[in-house]
């Protein structure tokens, strides 16, 4: 009895399935940052929220690619409970008036989540032939979730 050894094109698939998880969250991730990038007041933060959109963007794009090399169909759109969380974004939005402070709380909590997205999958498929992959991109997002935490500490102490 041989045991084929994984590689990126010959991924099992439960690892398929961590990166479709992956990628929901990273689409996620992108549509609540544009769509907040279009609601806020402040410049700098609609121009880091464009940034963390493009981001996310090439990280669900880069794992779509390895889906579709191991021959399955990739995520192409978010999860449920992101469009409920992106509600909610609008709905503090338009309470606050674009006030930055409580978008980027909401930001940070959804940045909570992609990161905690990536520690699970990371833990779940170590020794995968995407560790390295994986442990690439768990490093962009956990910088623009410290980018988001510290510029929401700014906002709060300046208010």
């Amino acid at each position: 009895m041989k045991m084929s050894l994984e590689t990126k094109i010959t991924l099992n698939d439960k690892t398929v399935a961590k990166l479709q998880k992956l990628i929901r969250a990273n689409i996620d991730s992108y549509d609540g940052f544009r769509e907040s990038a279009d609601q806020i007041d402040d410049t700098q933060v609609a121009a880091l929220f464009r940034e963390m959109a493009a981001d996310r963007s090439t990280l669900a794009a880069e794992l779509q690619d390895y889906v579709v090399w191991n021959g399955e169909e990739a995520a192409e759109d978010g999860s449920y409970a992101a469009a409920i969380h992106r509600t909610w974004i609008d709905i503090r939005s338009m309470v606050s008036g674009g006030d930055a402070y409580a978008i980027l709380c909401e930001a940070e909590r959804g940045e909570d989540k992609i990161k905690e997205a990536y520690e699970d999958v990371l833990k779940e498929t170590a020794g995968s032939a995407m560790n390295d992959v994986l442990q690439k991109q768990y490093a962009q997002v956990k910088a623009g979730h410290d980018r988001i935490r510290d510029l929401r500490d700014a906002f709060k102490a300046k208010s």
